[in-house]
C-alpha cells in the first residue's frame, strides 16, 4: 500500500468517506474501538493492512460525501504510547503499528499505519475474548467480529463446509422420495441430462453428496437435500425449520395466549413445498399450488417472493449454528430468521452476483430451476412486492448475530387510509419512495439511510438526496451525526403517533428515590423496580465477577419494560460501553433479550425487551 501522509489522508476522507482501508477516530471514540480497527486491518485477506487518522470525527453529517474535522489532541505523546502498549498486550500476539504524529490544515493529528499479517500469524485476536468473536475482519469500512464462517478463510481450508462427512450415516438414510423429486424437476428442466440415466448411489456422487473417501457415508448436503428425517433428528436435531405462529404484530411470550409451532425436517427438496403448504394455510389470500410445482398464481403475497425468501434461508443458512431457521407469522408480516450472515455486503443486495455458503446444496436447487445462478433472488422479490403494491421487503444482516433476517409485509403498503393521509403532501410532488418513508417514519418513528436505500432500492447517494428533500419539506428532521444520522418525524407526519423523545432518560438510583410503598422501588417516575430487585442491585460490587448474575437482574430489568442501553447502565451504575458490549450484544445473540424496534437496528429509541420471562 502507498505511503500517505496525515493531510493527504484527510482530504481522501473528505472526497470519498470511510472505506475498507481508511478509518477515521474522533477523540470521544473509545480506545477498544480503535483497537477493534487494528485487529481488523491485520486480519483481512488481501487488504494489505490500513489508516487509522486519530482525532478526525465527522463534521457536517448534512454534506455527501461526509465532511470531516480536526479535533484537539490533548497530550499525543501519552495517546502514541497508550496505543503501543494497547498493541502490544490486548493481541494473542503483539502488533507493532506504524505511529507518526502530523499535521492537518496546521493542527495536530495522529497517523496509525496497520501491517496485513502474514497467513501464519492469522487470525489476530483479543485475548479476553475467545475464537471466533475475538478476532476482527474489515468489512467495507467496518469492523466486524468473525464467526465460524470466517475461520476457513485464516486457516485456508478449501473445503466447504457442506462437504464435511457425516459420520456412522450410509445410503440407507437416504429417503427415496427426495431422491425421486429431484429426478422430477431435473427431468422438467432437461429431460435428456445424463444424470438421469444414473443409479441412485451414482446421482448422489456426482451431486457431491457422499464422502469422497467412503461413498458409502453421506456428507451434509447428501444428509440435507436427501436424508431421512429420522435419521436428520438423531444426528443434528437443531438442523430443522420452525413456522411459528403469533398473534398480533409483537413476539410476546405471554402463558395465557401462546404461539404455535410447527417443527420441519427433512430431505430440502420435499420440505420446501410443506414450508409453502404451511404458510399457505395462513395467508390472508391464498394461492394455487400444483403438485410438484412451485410456480403458482397469487392473489395476495407473491408465491415467487415467498418462494425466493425460503430458498434463499435454506441455500444460504450456516448450517454449522446448530440452531432452527425461524419463520415467524405475524398478523401483519412474515419474518425469516436465518443462521448465518449474509456472505454479500448488505450495500450489494439486490446486486448481481452471488456469494454461496453451501455451493453443493445451492447447486442442486440451481439444477432442478428452483434457484438462481446469478444472486438475482433478493431482486426479484423486490420487484415482485413492488408489482403486488406491498412494502419492498427488508433484509438485515447482522455478522454479531450471526444471522440474516428477512421481512414481508402481508397487507398493501399504501391502502386507502395511508393514501389519503399522504393527500396532504401532494403541493411538494414526492416520489413513490419517499411516500413510503412518510408512512415508515409515522409508523415507526425514525428512519435512517440504510432503512431507506432497501425500501427504495437505491443507493446512498440517492437515499441521502431523497432524504435531505424531505428535511427541507420539514417534514422530517435529522439527528446524529456522520453514518449515525437518522431523520424523526416533522411537520405534518407527528399527527398520527406523537414524535419519539431522542433526548436520553435518566434513570436516579440514588437510595432517595426508593418509595415508601414495601412492594416497589421507583427510580424514575416512568421505572419502578421491585424491592427484590433493587436490593440485589444494590450489593452489586464494582467489578463483577458472576457475569450470569448480572444477565439475570438484566432480564429481570428488561421484563418490567422496554430499557435503552444508557437506561440499563444508569441502574447499574455502569458505563454504557461496557454494558452493550459485555451484556446486551451477546444476550441479543442468545435469544433472552430482543429490539423493541428491530426494523430499524438504529432507531434514536432502540431498547431492550426480555425475551423469556424469569
Amino acid at each position: 500500500m502507498a505511503e500517505y501522509t496525515a493531510q493527504e489522508l484527510f482530504e481522501i476522507l473528505n472526497e470519498t468517506d470511510e472505506c475498507d482501508w481508511i478509518e477515521a477516530k474522533g477523540i470521544s471514540d473509545t480506545s477498544h474501538s480503535v483497537m477493534e480497527t487494528v485487529c481488523a486491518f491485520s486480519n483481512e485477506p488481501g487488504l494489505d493492512g490500513g489508516y487509522i487518522v486519530m482525532s478526525v470525527s465527522a463534521e457536517d453529517a448534512e454534506s455527501l460525501p461526509i465532511q470531516y474535522k480536526v479535533d484537539l489532541i490533548p497530550n499525543p505523546d501519552k495517546s502514541q504510547r497508550d496505543l503501543a502498549t494497547q498493541c502490544a498486550s490486548m493481541f494473542n500476539l503483539p502488533v507493532r503499528p506504524k505511529i507518526t504524529i502530523g499535521k492537518i490544515n496546521g493542527l495536530t493529528a495522529m497517523k496509525i499505519r496497520v501491517e496485513e499479517l502474514s497467513a501464519k500469524q492469522k487470525p489476530l485476536y483479543f485475548k479476553k475474548d475467545k475464537l471466533p468473536y475475538g478476532a476482527m475482519r474489515r468489512i467495507g469500512s467496518t469492523d466486524q467480529h468473525c464467526t465460524d464462517d470466517d475461520m476457513h478463510v485464516f486457516y485456508q481450508d478449501a473445503n466447504s463446509y457442506d462437504q464435511t462427512p457425516v459420520k456412522g450415516t450410509t445410503m440407507a438414510d437416504v429417503d427415496e422420495n427426495a431422491l425421486k423429486r429431484y429426478r422430477t424437476l431435473r427431468e422438467k428442466v432437461n429431460s435428456a441430462t445424463e444424470e438421469l440415466t444414473y443409479s441412485d448411489s451414482e446421482l448422489l456422487q456426482a451431486l457431491g453428496c457422499v464422502n469422497k473417501e467412503n461413498r458409502n457415508e453421506l456428507n451434509i448436503a447428501g444428509l440435507l437435500l436427501f436424508g431421512s428425517s429420522k435419521t436428520q433428528r438423531s444426528t443434528f436435531p437443531m438442523l430443522r425449520v420452525d413456522y411459528i405462529r403469533v398473534q398480533g404484530n409483537t413476539w410476546v411470550e405471554n402463558p395465557d395466549n401462546r404461539f404455535t409451532t410447527i417443527d420441519m425436517r427433512g430431505p430440502l427438496l420435499l420440505m420446501l413445498y410443506r414450508l409453502l403448504d404451511a404458510i399457505n394455510a395462513d395467508l390472508p389470500k391464498g394461492f394455487l399450488l400444483p403438485e410438484d410445482d412451485v410456480q403458482a398464481a397469487s392473489t395476495g403475497l407473491p408465491i415467487r417472493a415467498l418462494r425466493e425468501a425460503i430458498i434463499n434461508a435454506l441455500i444460504h443458512r450456516s448450517y454449522r449454528e446448530h440452531r432452527p431457521t425461524q419463520i415467524i407469522r405475524y398478523d401483519n408480516r412474515l419474518e425469516i430468521i436465518n443462521p448465518g450472515f449474509s456472505l454479500k455486503p448488505e450495500e450489494k443486495l439486490g446486486l448481481p452476483g452471488s456469494e454461496t455458503r453451501n455451493p453443493f446444496i445451492a447447486a442442486v436447487f440451481h439444477d432442478t430451476n428452483l434457484a438462481e445462478t446469478k444472486g438475482s433472488g433478493i431482486r426479484t422479490m423486490q420487484k415482485l412486492m413492488v408489482e403486488a403494491h406491498l412494502a419492498p421487503p427488508i433484509f438485515e444482516s447482522s455478522r454479531k448475530n450471526n444471522e440474516f433476517v428477512a421481512r414481508l409485509l402481508l397487507h398493501h403498503f399504501l391502502d386507502d387510509k395511508d393514501i389519503e393521509w399522504l393527500i396532504q403532501f401532494e403541493t411538494f410532488e414526492l416520489t413513490d419512495s419517499q411516500k413510503q418513508a412518510l408512512i415508515f417514519v409515522r409508523e415507526v418513528g425514525a428512519i435512517d439511510n440504510p432503512t431507506y436505500r432497501q425500501m427504495a432500492n437505491s443507493d446512498i447517494i440517492k437515499a441521502g438526496t431523497d432524504l435531505r428533500k424531505l428535511k427541507e419539506y420539514e417534514l422530517l428532521i435529522s439527528k446524529g451525526k456522520g453514518r449515525a444520522t437518522y431523520y424523526v418525524p416533522g411537520k405534518g407526519v407527528s399527527t398520527q403517533p406523537p414524535v419519539v423523545n431522542t433526548q436520553p432518560t435518566a434513570v436516579s438510583t440514588q437510595p432517595t428515590a426508593v418509595n415508601t410503598q414495601p412492594t416497589a422501588v421507583s427510580t424514575q417516575p416512568s421505572l419502578e423496580i421491585p424491592k427484590e430487585l433493587y436490593n440485589e442491585i444494590s450489593k452489586l460490587k464494582r467489578r463483577i465477577n458472576d457475569e450470569q448474575k448480572l444477565k439475570q437482574i438484566i432480564r429481570k430489568l428488561c421484563s418490567i419494560k422496554a430499557l435503552k442501553s444508557d437506561e440499563i447502565a444508569a441502574v447499574l451504575n455502569k458505563r454504557e460501553d461496557y454494558i452493550r458490549r459485555k451484556y446486551l450484544s451477546r444476550m441479543l445473540e442468545s435469544k433472552e433479550l430482543r429490539y423493541l424496534f428491530p426494523e430499524m437496528l438504529n432507531h434514536p429509541e432502540q431498547a431492550y425487551i426480555t425475551n423469556k420471562k424469569d
